[in-house]
């Protein structure tokens, strides 16, 4: 088996990483703390300009038709910097791909240019309710046909880059009878459609720089066109993307933890206790051994699964067990530089806190791991 990066996908990586040192990383900790927004959708446009914000998508829609595994390199370089570019990042080409993938020929062409292009600071998607969250097959959100329109009601929560989004992938519920899960489709909504309004935005533990939003739909009524794939079927789509969306969230998750265990190798290597640099220590060096060896089996779980989808092949197990598996290793890994730092990690004088409180929710989005681990024993369990 050749695990040796293709020349175009070390050019990506390394634009990637050249990008966030530069750029990214010297701005992470002030939009942290709530530093001008500006700023970070400047970044945004900077890396449409670079082709990142549609790498999946083919030239003839303006993507950079660089495949899945360039887009989890990509990412995990982005995550070293700034998760919340990362995750905005990750959310738009998960929406761009949708797209490409259940759109009409009119559709890719009038949206996924501006998508790339960074005409839209970013795409985003609508799915999560307040009671659709794991369940995603629970969608209340409607969408009733009125003639040549759609008319949507309902609210949802949690949507990444909703107040500069510009436009929506809405999961609604189109048939009250079908069973569950049969009956939803997708909609593509533009920003400023009349009777959307976007609601509050959360205050959270991490990611901050991100804006994560309520949605509400108050009798918005978009055309008949925007209906995204075939009536009914939007939960398939749904289930399809984010199996891509895992490997991007599970190499998000990589970079966090690479970037805090490389901050917190360094230090060990300076700090000094007991007439002895700390790395000198047994209990540092496991630390540091077990975080890096986890991390490393974290990237060949995510190349296995961005390597099947690019290739056509089923990946929704392989795509569940990198999520499920970077994303914890990050977090333990996150937390170990934090005790390597000791007094001073739990500081905002040192990045790793921030690393830690990014990496959190990993665990949580695009499907829970608890989600992961019955996607996994499902996908095990069918062939048996």
């Amino acid at each position: 088996m050749n695990f040796e990066l293709t020349e175009e996908q070390k050019i990506i990586q390394a634009t990637a990483r050249e990008f966030a040192e530069k750029e990214l990383a010297p701005a992470a900790a002030d939009l942290d703390r709530g530093g001008d927004r500006k700023i970070f959708l400047g970044n945004l446009a900077k890396l449409a300009e670079l082709g990142f914000m549609g790498l999946g998508i083919k030239a003839d829609y303006g993507g950079a038709e660089a495949g899945s595994v360039a887009l989890s390199l990509a990412i995990t370089e982005i995550a070293r910097a700034c998760a919340s570019t990362a995750v905005t990042l990750a959310v738009n080409n998960l929406v761009a791909e949708i797209i490409q993938a259940a759109g009409s020929e009119d559709q890719k062409k009038k949206y996924l240019r501006d998508i790339c292009s960074g005409a839209y600071p970013a795409a985003s998607l609508a799915l999560t309710e307040p009671c659709a969250g794991s369940d995603s097959a629970a969608v209340a959100v409607t969408a009733v046909r009125d003639g040549e329109e759609w008319v949507l009601n309902g609210s949802k929560i949690f949507i990444t880059s909703a107040p500069y989004a510009g436009v929506f992938a809405v999961f609604a519920l189109t048939d009250k009878t079908a069973l569950k899960g049969k009956g939803i489709s997708c909609f593509l909504v533009e920003a400023g459609a009349k009777g959307l309004t976007i609601g509050k935005e959360e205050h959270k533990m991490g990611q901050r720089a991100s804006a994560t939003n309520e949605l509400s739909f108050d009798n918005c009524r978009i055309p008949a066109d925007a209906l995204l794939g075939k009536l009914n079927s939007g939960f398939t789509s749904a289930a399809e993307g984010l199996a891509g969306g895992r490997i991007n969230i599970g190499s998000l998750a990589l970079g966090i933890g690479l970037a805090a265990m490389d901050y917190a190798a360094a230090y060990s290597a300076e700090r000094a206790q007991f007439g002895k640099k700390i790395s000198s220590f047994e209990a540092i060096q496991w630390m540091i051994a077990d975080s890096y060896t986890e991390l490393e089996a974290a990237r060949l779980l995510l190349m296995s699964a961005a390597a099947k989808r690019e290739t056509g092949k089923s990946h929704m197990k392989e795509a569940a067990m990198g999520k499920m598996f970077a994303t914890e290793a990050a977090n333990r890994a996150c937390y170990n530089a934090v005790q390597i730092l000791g007094g001073y990690g739990y500081t905002d004088q040192y990045p790793v806190e921030r690393y830690a409180r990014d990496a959190r929710v990993t665990t949580i989005y695009e499907g829970t791991n608890e989600i992961q681990r019955l996607i996994i024993a499902r996908e095990i369990l069918k062939s048996i």
